[in-house]
């Protein structure tokens, strides 16, 4: 048993409390309350006090993609190209990077997060492996989603699907009490009709989590609607069995019955009112992430409307490729600022329900809200310590405020999973940090 205390202590669930402490044995929380009290409470635990600092559940990263994490400023000079940086991504991935690379790469991704207080993902991955072992590795929690390949062709639907679940399957089997499988049809305009119907049916049947990226861009919505663009003519150039649906995206995966799996959406910035009641109606959950939709200039989702409507929403960080980070509580500060400068918002949104977002937020988005981030007797141990005492955070009038807008992923000083520490001031605890650094400098030499 221990106990770590602390001059604050964010519950999520409850009010802060000025100088606590949580108590855990091996992966449950005991109890949380006043330091003063836990430590008269449970006099042969453990102590260690971080002092000015704040001890609150690990941040849920609802959204990414660990194994494209070689591709940080790779692609870059594509931003404003979005099928460019969809193929080049695509062509470097399939035809430089060993899978090896892939693996060393979903590795350095997962490290850190750790290092950012994340002590949970949302993964996709088109190779599935990749992410789940790095995941494993650096000791996270997380969903990884299996994601389909480039299947908009409904006439191969169904040896799509089979490819698809028998490597799903096989990642299933090895399966720990941390890192679990789920599914990924990859967007409305890059999966068949037919495909989505028959992801939706196992995902249904067998109550698997599945999440689509959404309403991304306008040349999605271009192409959904109007049935126009770059994918439209290639479409029509194979020959492929596509019908343009004209209707939103979120119409399209409602006509299909796909959002009766409740899905976690992926970025939803081209969303209409009618489109977030179907989500609110539904129960799918929506992860935000506006650090990459503001690189790729997509425009900015309608997180107010997402909080208020209310539909489950968490942050996301989206690729190294497309946001060249991970830090949620960044992605935290720029949803605020995004929403309160928009033109038509309706209130001012807060650091606390910001903070909220992040934690617990995310676990609700991935339907993991009963396990983790919230601190509570008989929840997971899953914990984030963050310093307080930075020359750019003092004083601390505001803790919701001081995390959201004077910290950052280097202000983290331990990162907790299930009672285990994954990283402790500077280096993850799990991995030789230095060997996989090696690896990443020889992946760069490679692809350059």
């Amino acid at each position: 048993m221990k106990i770590l205390s602390a001059d604050f202590v964010l519950p999520i669930s409850g009010e802060p409390i000025e100088k606590g402490a949580v108590v855990f044995e091996k992966d449950k929380l005991v109890a949380v309350g006043k330091r003063a009290e836990i430590i008269e409470k449970f006099t042969e635990a453990d102590r260690e006090d971080f002092g000015e600092a704040v001890i609150l559940p690990g941040f849920v990263n609802a959204h990414s993609h660990l194994e494209i994490t070689a591709m940080r400023g790779f692609v870059d000079e594509f931003d404003d190209d979005f099928t460019s940086w969809l193929l080049t991504l695509t062509k470097v991935r399939g035809e430089i990077l060993t899978d090896e690379d892939v693996q060393n790469a979903a590795i350095l991704g997962a490290i850190e997060g750790a290092h950012a207080g994340v002590t949970c993902f949302g993964d996709i991955g088109r190779f599935g492996k990749n992410g789940f072992e790095a995941l494993k590795a650096v000791g996270l929690r997380g969903v990884v989603f299996q994601e389909t390949e480039f299947s908009p062709d409904g006439a191969a639907a169904q040896s799509d699907f089979e490819k698809l679940i028998e490597k799903f399957l096989k990642l299933k089997e090895t399966e720990t009490e941390l890192v679990k499988m789920g599914l990924s049809p990859h967007s409305p305009y890059t999966v068949s009709a037919r495909l989505f119907e028959k992801i939706a049916e196992f995902a249904i049947a067998d109550r698997v989590k599945i999440t689509i990226h959404a309403a991304e861009s306008a040349e999605e919505r271009e192409l959904m609607e109007n049935g126009t663009g770059f994918f439209a003519a290639l479409y029509q150039k194979c020959r492929f069995e596509w019908k343009n649906p004209r209707c939103s995206s979120l119409e399209f995966l409602d006509s299909l019955g796909v959002l009766r799996a409740k899905p976690l959406l992926a970025h939803c910035v081209k969303v209409s009112d009618r489109d977030i009641e179907l989500i609110k109606k539904t129960g799918s959950r929506v992860a935000h992430c506006p650090k990459s939709n503001a690189k790729f200039g997509h425009g900015i989702a309608p997180f107010e409307k997402f909080l208020d409507a209310p539909v489950g929403v968490g942050f996301g960080s989206d690729s190294m490729a497309s946001n060249n980070i991970c830090d949620i509580l960044e992605e935290a500060r720029f949803a605020t600022l995004f929403a309160r400068n928009l033109p038509a918002r309706k209130r001012f949104l807060h650091a606390r329900e910001m903070i909220e977002t992040a934690t617990l937020g995310g676990a609700r988005a991935l339907g993991l809200e009963n396990e983790i981030v919230s601190l509570e007797a008989g929840k997971q141990a899953d914990l984030a310590i963050i310093s307080l005492g930075n020359i750019a955070q003092i004083p601390v009038h505001d803790v919701y405020s001081a995390l959201l807008f004077a910290t950052n992923a280097r202000d983290v000083r331990l990162t907790i999973v299930a009672g285990e520490e994954i990283y402790r001031d500077g280096r993850a605890t799990k991995i030789d940090e230095r060997e996989i650094k090696v690896k990443m400098q020889e992946i760069r030499r490679k692809m350059k």
